[in-house]
């Protein structure tokens, strides 16, 4: 199977297909420090908030991630219906136009557990013609939350859909005490600790290929019995 590990990989020219949370972008600095190429970053918008494939909250947000790597200039978006199978479809022809354009060869995922997303982007890597780069793939969740803080990667969660994770970490940067709760609670109430199963949206602020933060300011808004969403009010990127 194409991409299963960072080392059968190698290095290429790299387009990183990022959401704006902490996995892609976890994916696309471990290319980078292998020595990859950038020649596009790539968000997906879904027009479907039950999308399969896509993360939904605050995608247009990716461009200021871009823009705080100083790689806003290789920015790429794009929508897509967000119904099932269909907005896989729709991907491969982005991909595919994408790699005409700035000949990328290998595309970067924050893939863990979802074989679901898994199993079509490696198919569509044999359609297309690239290399998945997913580097924690079925990595263990709890020692892969400890190792994003560590490395120096920062975010907030956006969204919260399960019962457990209390609405006031909306919005709070999560560090080594928040990570320590968040594994708390997910061994308490059952969910995924790095919210493989959509339990929590997350958005990054900070991380050492950033050359600039984001400041991000908002408040919480309920949805549903265990729906929460950070109404954002506000972004902006400071210097570090």
């Amino acid at each position: 199977m194409l991409g299963e590990s960072r080392e059968m990989a190698g290095k290429g020219r790299l387009c990183g297909l990022i959401s704006g949370g902490k996995d892609s972008n976890y994916a696309f600095y471990k290319a980078l420090q292998e020595g990859y190429t950038p020649v596009c970053i790539l968000s997906i918008t879904p027009r479907r908030d039950d999308s399969w494939m896509f993360h939904t909250p605050y995608t247009s947000l990716v461009r200021l991630q871009a823009r705080a790597m100083g790689l806003e200039e290789i920015y790429k978006e794009h929508e897509v219906s967000g119904v099932k199978e269909e907005e896989v479809e729709e991907l491969a022809s982005i991909l595919s136009e994408l790699k005409e354009e700035t000949g990328f060869d290998t595309v970067s995922v924050g893939a863990l557990a979802s074989r679901y997303q898994y199993e079509r982007i490696n198919r569509l890597a044999g359609r297309v013609g690239f290399k998945v780069y997913a580097p924690r793939w079925q990595a263990d969740p709890e020692e892969y939350m400890r190792e994003l803080v560590r490395e120096g990667f920062r975010f907030i969660l956006t969204r919260i859909t399960v019962y457990g994770l209390p609405e006031r970490l909306l919005g709070v940067e999560v560090g080594p005490g928040e990570v320590e709760e968040i594994i708390r609670l997910s061994r308490k109430h059952g969910f995924h600790p790095a919210f493989e199963g959509g339990e929590a949206e997350t958005l990054v602020v900070d991380a050492p290929h950033y050359r600039k933060k984001l400041r991000v300011k908002g408040e919480p808004r309920r949805l549903g019995p265990y729906d929460w969403i950070l109404e954002i009010r506000s972004v902006e990127l400071v210097d570090k």
